[in-house]
């Protein structure tokens, strides 16, 4: 059995708590099998699958498109290095939407965003009378692509 793994070993191999692993498998990210006495037991593969979701997470992915993305990994056997290229492809231009708010956040919150507040001196020149509005509702210069 030193291919497979409880609850607990892959909860703490992971840092996920045990709640969060039930509920990925619930919701069909990670699977495991039954033990005679219910347990359950992952293989250890899962280790990397359940790092996977993590890091992605933290990365601003809803499980949704992580499941989503996780689709073309095999079922049959431990996901190889090309397996997780593929899989990785369809984040790369949602990453890179991020990446790119993320900077726009932090080279422009001390200006102008086009909130509509004209609460700097500097905003009054880039919004005149909040022509910003006419985008729609909040922050408009922090959303990709803005129009100004």
């Amino acid at each position: 059995m030193a291919d497979w793994i409880t609850i607990g070993e892959l909860s703490e191999r992971t840092g996920v708590a045990t709640s969060a692993l039930r509920f990925y498998e619930e919701r069909g990210l990670i699977s495991s099998e039954r033990t005679s006495g219910n347990q359950r037991r992952y293989r250890r593969p899962m280790i990397r699958r359940v790092s996977v979701i993590r890091a992605a997470q933290r990365c601003g992915l809803s499980l949704e498109e992580i499941a989503q993305a996780m689709e073309v990994l095999p079922a049959e056997r431990t996901p190889g290095r090309r397996d997780w290229e593929k899989m990785s492809q369809a984040w790369r231009s949602r990453l890179d939407e991020r990446i790119a708010a993320l900077e726009l956040l932090r080279d422009d919150l001390s200006s102008c965003i086009g909130c509509g507040c004209l609460s700097l001196s500097r905003c009054s020149l880039l919004n005149p009378q909040d022509v910003a509005s006419r985008f729609g509702p909040g922050a408009r210069y922090l959303e990709p692509s803005p129009a100004r």
